[in-house]
């Protein structure tokens, strides 16, 4: 070999040298490259798996119910804040611990069956059970939801439970609340109908003093013909002349007392009869009408309210009822009373001093409807107005003269019923629709 050949092939082998140690430097620099990325990496994936342990550290420290995790041996693996407070035992006393160790009673069997259940299906699962807590027995509902690991291997379950003994005690005084309301309400619509009847008073008191005077009357004509009666029969017990008894007969007009004795008995039935009929609507303008619900006829109860309104009014109303007769509804007659006697006082106190005063009543059916309508050709309901006629408390009348309730609790009853009463859009005057479910014939 020359030395030009031999000086050549050195330079060759110092080329490739050179070209090995830059592969070399390139593979530990893309080595060195990865390592920084994947450090990088890790600590990315680090942060996001210390704030996810934040975030649930957090949870398990606020959540106000139950939170309690366990292993695939039933036993505590982690549990909330309020959990721990409850049994009173530091969460890292309760790791390691058996669930079924914090149950009381009969009811840990059906937790603990749900929690095999849900072991068993990896199903959530419901279950009500007793939690031995610091002041005792607590009633507890817990879901059961299962516990995964990667590749969704069971790891055990987890409770979320709500304390029932707040719920419960909640919902008794919500209970009592409602009850308390509902007796209000009835006493609100008692004294609304007692204000109703204080109004009828004056005319109360007149049509009973006409037939008991009536009656009284009659019963002294009795009293006088039985002592002539009693006269005429001493003779005749005595033995006295036909002659004598012919004279005192006439003497004492025993003819025409004995026909004015009829007459005198049939007029004191007459007023007791009176007397009885007004005591009867009395009666049923008094109910309570808190009973069960039963056929009532429409037009006869709108009858009585508007006869007893005209009688304590004395005003000066044409009356017209027409329609359906009998309208049965299925209703409460006491109440249904009270809303056609408040929409009737409505109208005719609407209506004051107008010489062509006229109030309107009909009824009718539609399908399973029995409707009453009650209409006035009185000065109206301004515009600005008609939303606010239903409203407790809300009168147009002067201070004193109404309470403001009459039709807030006419159309709670209406409601009641399943019905409805509503202001009816008219042309003139005002006219107000009660609507009721229909009842059967009586």
């Amino acid at each position: 070999m020359t030395p030009e050949q031999l000086h050549s092939g050195e330079t060759l082998r110092a080329d490739l040298g050179d070209a090995a140690w830059v592969d070399v430097m390139q593979a530990v620099d893309r080595t060195y490259a990865e390592l920084v990325d994947y450090q990088e990496q890790l600590e990315t994936r680090n942060a996001e798996l210390e704030a996810l342990r934040t975030f649930l550290s957090s949870i398990m420290h606020s959540i106000s119910d139950y939170l309690v995790v366990t292993d695939t041996a039933h036993c505590i693996a982690d549990a909330s804040r309020s959990f721990c407070k409850a049994v009173g035992l530091p969460v890292e006393k309760l790791i390691g611990q058996p669930i079924a160790g914090f149950l009381q009673g009969t009811s840990g069997g059906a937790l603990m069956e749900a929690i095999a259940k849900t072991m068993a299906q990896r199903a959530d699962n419901t279950a009500e059970a007793e939690l031995a807590t610091t002041i005792g027995a607590e009633p507890v509902e817990f879901r059961v939801s299962p516990r995964l690991r990667a590749g969704r291997k069971r790891a055990g379950v987890i409770l979320t439970g709500r304390p029932l003994g707040e719920l419960r005690r909640a919902y008794s005084e919500l209970e009592a609340s409602h009850e308390e309301l509902k007796q209000t309400q009835t006493q609100l619509v008692r004294n609304e109908k007692l204000a109703s009847l204080g109004r009828l008073l004056a005319g109360v008191a007149h049509e009973l003093n006409n037939p008991i005077s009536f009656v009284y009357a009659n019963t002294h004509a009795l009293e006088k013909y039985i002592n002539r009666f009693e006269t005429y029969f001493d003779r005749v017990q005595a033995g006295a002349p036909r002659q004598e008894l012919i004279e005192l007969r006439t003497s004492l007009k025993l003819d025409r007392d004995l026909r004015n004795l009829r007459i005198a008995i049939e007029g004191a039935r007459d007023g007791s009869e009176r007397v009885k009929n007004i005591v009867e609507d009395l009666r049923r303008l008094s109910a309570e009408g808190s009973g069960e619900l039963a056929p009532t006829d429409l037009e006869r109860t709108a009858r009585i309210a508007a006869d007893w309104v005209e009688r304590g009014s004395k005003r000066n109303v044409t009356v017209t009822i027409k329609g359906e007769s009998p309208c049965i509804a299925h209703a409460r007659a006491g109440h249904i009373q009270q809303v056609l006697m408040n929409l009737i006082q409505n109208a005719v106190d609407a209506m004051t001093g107008q010489d062509d005063a006229r109030l309107c009543i009909e009824t009718r059916y539609d399908g399973d409807k029995a409707i009453i309508d009650v209409c006035d050709n009185g000065p109206g309901i301004p515009e600005d107005v008609r939303a606010k006629v239903f409203d407790p408390f809300f009168t147009t009348k002067e201070v004193g003269q109404g309470t403001g309730l009459g039709l807030s609790i006419s159309h709670k009853i209406a409601d009641e019923h399943g019905g409805a009463l509503e202001l009816v859009p008219t042309d003139t005057g005002t006219c107000f629709r009660l609507t009721l479910l229909r009842g059967d014939a009586v």
